[in-house]
């Protein structure tokens, strides 16, 4: 429960660990005993793939089927056909480059807020090598460029390469870019940029390779975009530090401290005391949790938004699960166990036509009602694929190499 600490009328408000928790859970429909509750930033609660992606800011779909199953395991009887339909038919979804630079879906009604965020935040140092490197004019050149390939057509990563380099000049193609067991470009190092300036986003695949277009929206000005961004953010990870925020967008602390300081003195976020008393911020007035405390199990895909977002992470991977499940620091490389709405062992599928093998290793030996509620999720995970799941519980892990 949300508490008052003593003292004057203008005390923080107390929001305890377990209680964000749930209340972030809640908000995504991951928590078994509490109301799933409609986001005010989405059309309905967890009727459609776009709904489910607006309540968790972000499905990561560098992997897709994982970002479909986390999609699906918010959503009521949503399948992976809802989330592709979603994606390339009705086009209420967009797969394109979101917080930290990586692949997301995000909702198509939310692009331009999206993409003026985004776009907004400072880049930090050039990590290339100075012979690989782009001028700010290069920069803006070559973003003109991809826009402009991109409008009204589908291209390769190929083709997409050709039509920048012709329209720019033989530099952007010089091949300084270090890839996978080969050289890349100059110009492919702004190619996440370019999706956060709203110049590119995923098409459909032409076979096996993907294709680019242009999303054909007008990006919000960031000085109303980031608010926003920032609010949505605290609704559905909050209460939370700038830190926290800095994280999850891969932005500078001190610049995301700044946005913090702007948002409490223009009233939009109060800051109250989470945890073990430490000072963290919501949406002003949005202070209730959950009355049921979180129970049962779940299972979560690699790269899940609840997983990478949660902080702090030593409380959602506490003991043995720091190691096994978050490899030291580094959240979404493993598919994880909830048990009470913390990590509590990982596992993993193998598809063989429908059959679907889910494997879970958990870190604890769990109990017979325990057992019995991971045989219903591992049967929810094979009907959002669309397969017949076969569960196994491995031996218990306890460490990395396990």
């Amino acid at each position: 429960m949300t508490t008052r600490s003593p003292g004057p009328a203008t005390a923080a408000v107390t929001v305890t660990w377990a209680g964000a928790n749930a209340r972030r859970l809640a908000r995504q429909h991951l928590h078994p005993d509490a109301a799933a509750t409609a986001s005010p930033f989405a059309a309905s609660p967890f009727a459609a793939p776009d709904d489910a992606v607006a309540a968790m800011l972000g499905a990561h779909a560098q992997v897709l089927s994982a970002a479909e199953l986390s999609v699906g395991l918010r959503g009521d009887g949503l399948t992976r056909t809802d989330v592709r339909t979603a994606l390339w038919t009705d086009r209420t979804l967009v797969k394109t480059f979101g917080p930290r630079g990586t692949v997301h879906l995000l909702p198509a009604a939310d692009l331009p807020l999206w993409t003026g965020a985004l776009s907004a935040v400072p880049t930090g140092p050039n990590p290339f090598p100075e012979n690989a490197r782009m001028t700010p004019d290069q920069v803006e050149e070559v973003v003109a460029a991809v826009g402009d390939a991109l409008t009204g057509a589908e291209l390769t990563i190929d083709e997409l390469s050709d039509e920048v380099v012709a329209r720019t000049g033989p530099w952007a193609g010089d091949l300084v870019m270090p890839g996978f067991q080969a050289m890349w470009p100059r110009r492919r190092q702004v190619l996440h940029l370019a999706g956060h300036r709203s110049a590119l986003a995923y098409a459909p695949n032409r076979g096996r390779k993907a294709t680019y277009t242009n999303p054909g929206c007008t990006p919000l000005p960031g000085a109303g975009a980031l608010p926003a961004l920032i609010g949505r953010y605290l609704y559905a990870y909050g209460p939370a530090t700038p830190a926290h925020f800095a994280r999850w967008l891969a932005a500078p602390k001190r610049w995301a401290a700044e946005q913090f300081a702007a948002q409490a003195a223009s009233g939009a976020i109060e800051e109250v005391a989470f945890g073990e008393d430490r000072p963290a911020w919501v949406v002003a007035g949005d202070t209730d949790v959950p009355d049921a405390p979180v129970r049962g199990v779940r299972l979560l895909p690699c790269f899940d938004a609840f997983a990478i977002a949660s902080a702090p992470r030593e409380r959602l991977f506490p003991g043995a699960a720091w190691e096994r499940a978050l490899g030291g620091g580094q959240a979404g490389n493993f598919p994880v166990l909830l048990v009470d709405g913390v990590v509590a062992g990982v596992w993993h599928q193998r598809r063989s036509g429908r059959r679907i093998a889910v494997t879970v290793e958990p870190l604890k030996p769990l109990s017979g009602a325990r057992l019995r509620d991971l045989e219903g999720k591992g049967e929810r995970v094979a009907a959002i694929m669309e397969g017949t799941a076969e569960l196994t519980v491995g031996p218990v892990t306890v460490g990395p190499h396990a």
